[in-house]
């Protein structure tokens, strides 16, 4: 059972830092809008009690039953990655119509997308194992995956496209593509990065602010700049927790894109080191369950949900640092957010549940006495490979 207390309890951890963190950086901007300085961080906090229990319900889901869904579910996301485009329906800030609104918080399909690209290509690529090609792994895949990134595109949502591009990395690496192949897609990506940037002046702001944020301090750069002076302020230990100055309305989306360098003007360098662990912890796990598991569908889905999970975490972490250039990912279970919140618990609960299916811990839990709560919240797997039976038409039913 290692692998799976590595995931839960790194992933707990993290949660934990980021309902702290959330609660510090929401505050004095919730104050200044005539708001209750805890209602953001309380938010956050309801948000990520309904993922808990999105999680422990995930757990206990056989993994059979998310591979007869799996198309289903990218049947309902393309409907969803449609729907959002519509207006009246889809809600628009800061340009981009991403968002439908539930009432108490924000759905965005862009988060459920990935998660349902990555179970429906584990699936595909796992029956198509035994005459498995490179034509093989492309042609389900990159298709669907073109078809999604356009959606995203038209909203638009270039953050969105590159972490979907971190599943379909994950999910054609661990099916065994050639490294030349990778190559091949490399330079077409970054072709059409380049288009995507050269029609759209505000991604060609945020490249140029990231190779110079200080030729434009004002404007691109600012956001950028502020984010350098808060870690730069917070040294080896930190200002101490609530004590952050860039939190007072002077640094764009503290609480969202730009929360690790809150972290690092409080809590430090040795704040942040403790950050970039946990994901590592996570990164190892995952990777853990990807080669100890018995099913295909299950190496394949905890690769690409890994790759995913660490990749933008990564890519959030390395454009606060600049390393890289903003692209407005969150931070998972760090950063606020509702759909981005609940759906990364959800994949928390799916790589512990695939942690179950590695065959000693199958053993470990069908052979050791335990509580009634624990067979409750993991029960344990029939087989460390579940079959996979077909959905049956009605007239079968009846």
């Amino acid at each position: 059972m290692t692998s799976c207390h590595l995931v839960l309890g790194a992933a707990g951890l993290l949660l934990l830092i980021g309902l702290t963190m959330v609660f510090s950086a929401s505050a004095i901007d919730a104050a200044l809008s005539q708001q209750p300085a805890w209602a953001p961080g309380f938010k956050q906090l309801v948000l990520a009690c309904v993922g808990i229990v999105a999680m422990v319900v995930v757990m206990r889901l056989p993994v059979a039953l998310l591979r007869r869904w799996a198309p289903i579910g990218l049947l309902v996301v393309a409907a969803l990655l449609l729907l959002v485009l519509i207006p009246g329906i889809g809600q628009q800030r800061n340009g981009a119509r991403q968002w439908i609104s539930l009432g108490f918080t924000d759905f965005q399909p862009s988060e459920l997308g990935k998660l349902v690209f990555a179970l429906w290509g584990a699936h595909v690529l796992a029956l198509r194992e035994r005459y498995l090609t490179t034509k093989s792994l492309l042609v389900p895949v990159l298709p669907v995956f073109g078809v999604l990134s356009f959606l995203l595109i038209l909203e638009p949502d270039f953050g969105g496209v590159v972490t979907l591009g971190l599943v379909l990395v994950g999910l054609l690496w661990a099916g065994g593509m050639p490294l030349r192949w990778f190559a091949a897609l490399l330079g077409v990506a970054a072709v059409l990065t380049a288009v995507l940037v050269a029609v759209a002046p505000y991604r060609m702001a945020r490249i140029t602010s990231f190779l110079d944020p200080f030729a434009d301090p004002t404007a691109g750069g600012f956001q950028a700049i502020r984010g350098f002076y808060a870690l730069a302020t917070g040294g080896w230990s930190g200002v101490g927790l609530g004590n952050s100055a860039m939190k007072w309305n002077i640094l764009p989306e503290a609480e969202t894109d730009y929360i690790f360098a809150i972290i690092g003007e409080e809590l430090g360098f040795l704040g942040c080191l403790v950050v970039i662990t946990l994901y590592g912890v996570l990164a190892y796990a995952g990777f853990r369950i990807a080669r100890r598991a018995a099913d295909r569908f299950v190496q394949l889905a905890s690769a690409a949900i890994t790759v995913w999970l660490v990749g933008q975490a990564t890519m959030n972490m390395g454009y606060v640092v600049g390393l890289l250039p903003v692209t407005g990912v969150t931070l998972p279970l760090i950063s606020a957010g509702g759909t981005s919140l609940i759906l990364t618990l959800v994949v928390i609960g799916l790589l512990a549940r695939f942690a179950c299916s590695e065959p000693a811990a199958v053993e470990s839990l069908r052979s050791r006495d335990r509580s009634r709560l624990s067979r409750l919240l993991l029960p344990a797997p029939a087989a460390a490979v579940e079959p996979v039976r077909p959905r049956r038409r009605p007239e079968e039913r009846a």
